[in-house]
């Protein structure tokens, strides 16, 4: 059945010419690590602490859980196509998150440190906090709403994304600078 399915929504991308197998993770991908607590940080975050990640075109933002993971809010096309957690839990390619924006899904996830920096050097540590001049809640509440929110959601880049998710953890009010702009 599902083998069905992938063939027939990869139809359907090569008619858009876009490449299904470009999305879906090889065989042999490698899933998300699991030695978290890794990365070499200048400043080591605490648990509901908000981090930043530069990205290409945008910041990337998560709220630290501790123990090296990062709940973080990512468009992903894939819990659409299939329920093989093998899939799914691999790391979120540039591909697999265009088509989850295209598509509006996402999923709050919790990765490692290392998976959510995805080879960035510099993560500021909540450097928000004086950019909204907001009071921050308590750290645990933070986290624990981070963590309560974990699963797939709609997604929308001006109204609901990952610095809405991480501002609305940290503040209980979801805001975007970057869309505002």
């Amino acid at each position: 059945m599902f083998d069905s399915l992938v063939l027939l929504v990869q139809k359907v991308f090569q008619l858009a010419h876009l490449d299904l197998s470009s999305i879906l993770p090889a065989r042999s991908d490698k899933p998300r690590r699991t030695d978290c607590g890794t990365a070499e940080l200048a400043v080591r975050p605490e648990r509901g602490d908000l981090l930043e990640v530069p990205r290409t075109l945008f910041v990337h933002f998560g709220i630290y859980l501790g123990d090296g993971k990062v709940a973080h809010l990512m468009p992903d096309i894939l819990p659409v196509l299939t329920r093989d957690e093998r899939w799914i839990n691999s790391v979120v390619s540039n591909k697999r998150l265009l088509m989850g924006v295209l598509y509006r899904r996402a999923s709050v996830r919790v990765d490692c440190l290392e998976d959510f920096l995805y080879g960035a050097p510099v993560v500021c540590v909540n450097a928000m906090d004086a950019k909204l001049g907001k009071q921050p809640l308590a750290n645990e509440v933070v986290a624990l709403r981070a963590e309560k929110l974990v699963g797939d959601i709609p997604y929308s880049l001006m109204w609901n994304n990952c610095e809405h998710f991480v501002t609305y953890c940290r503040y209980g009010t979801g805001v975007s600078q970057q869309t505002d702009k």
